[in-house]
């Protein structure tokens, strides 16, 4: 295992040894650290997914925020089996590929950027200052939530439903058969309408200041760590877990809001997002605002840290492809 960390940090040392120039390398180099993340975020979650079903539950389900985590995890099993716990996955893999591409691909465009006008300005570091990691991060996210928003609307949907239609059915009659993402998707469509494919979109922009927090963190970090030593997947593991945990921990009131106003609308009223905050705290009080937070920050913390980790692997070997489909 130690063989193989060594090679991977011996490729990330060597792909990052020169910066590409010109339009169409650096395009290719923006497509590698799309593909990276992609990857690295499909198997991050495909690790932590079950954390994500209970916090999910737990945010929508106001009258169950306040059980134990343990407690909702053997509540959806012997309801639903364990299968419960990984519903809605097929579309949340697919939801953070293409979330973690078309972010990942935006934010190293604007990089890019900031890096040649440094260059231009004859600024001696070509690193991005705080001020510039947060506009890149606002660019990529917000370019990411108008993009996949529909995605992840179907995804709390299909993540939730089982709990409603179990609820509904008669007893010892058998529960009917859940829909695909598809059937999800078509079903909303024809039900509620395309807009509601866009619910939550308000909050979910302001969570743009999540990974802006997160990448900012980690970027200010690593440049910090670099200059004393190369980072490894493993520095990039534990940076990644700090970052999304500050910023997980001062955003998830908004995480909660998005989620609610996904699921409304199907047998309730549609709210604004500040009606629906309103509507918590009147109803459930502040604490409601942070229903599910323990799996949902133990999911994001996971998640991050690999994904830094997986991210880092995943781009040396890419650019080590493109190098070898280069000379044949």
């Amino acid at each position: 295992m130690s063989e193989v960390k060594q090679e991977a940090q011996q490729k990330l040392a060597e792909s990052t040894q020169s910066v590409p120039q010109g339009t169409a390398a650096q395009q290719s180099d923006n497509v590698a650290h799309a593909l990276a993340g992609a990857g690295g975020g499909l198997l991050s979650m495909a690790l932590t997914y079950p954390l994500i079903t209970l916090s999910t539950r737990a945010q929508v389900e106001s009258k169950r925020a306040q059980s134990s985590t343990l407690g909702a995890a053997r509540r959806i099993i012997k309801r639903e089996g364990i299968t419960g716990l990984y519903a809605g996955m097929d579309s949340a893999l697919f939801g953070i590929t293409v979330t973690n591409f078309v972010y990942y691909y935006w934010y190293e465009w604007t990089r890019a950027f900031f890096e040649k006008a440094a260059l231009k300005a004859g600024r001696p570091s070509k690193k991005l200052t705080t001020i510039e990691s947060m506009i890149a991060g606002a660019i990529a996210g917000s370019a990411t939530v108008l993009l996949t928003n529909p995605i992840w609307v179907v995804n709390t949907r299909m993540t939730t439903r089982k709990s409603e239609s179990d609820e509904q059915a008669l007893p010892g009659s058998a529960p009917a058969k859940a829909p695909s993402t598809l059937g999800t998707l078509l079903a909303l469509i024809r039900e509620e309408g395309p807009l509601r494919l866009f619910a939550g979109v308000a909050p979910a922009l302001v969570l743009v200041i999540n990974p802006i927090l997160q990448y900012t963190v980690f970027e200010q970090m690593k440049n910090f760590l670099e200059k004393k030593r190369r980072v490894t997947p493993k520095d990039a593991f534990y940076l990644g877990a700090l970052g999304k945990l500050l910023a997980t921990s001062i955003t998830y009131p908004y995480i909660t809001v998005k989620s609610r106003m996904h699921v409304a609308g199907k047998d309730g009223p549609r709210e604004s997002m500040l009606t629906t905050f309103k509507r918590i705290i009147s109803e459930e009080g502040y604490s409601g605002l942070y229903g599910g937070i323990g799996p949902k920050v133990t999911q994001s913390v996971i998640t991050a840290a690999f994904l830094f980790a997986f991210k880092d692997v995943l781009y040396a070997y890419t650019v080590q492809a493109r190098k070898k489909l280069a000379r044949k």
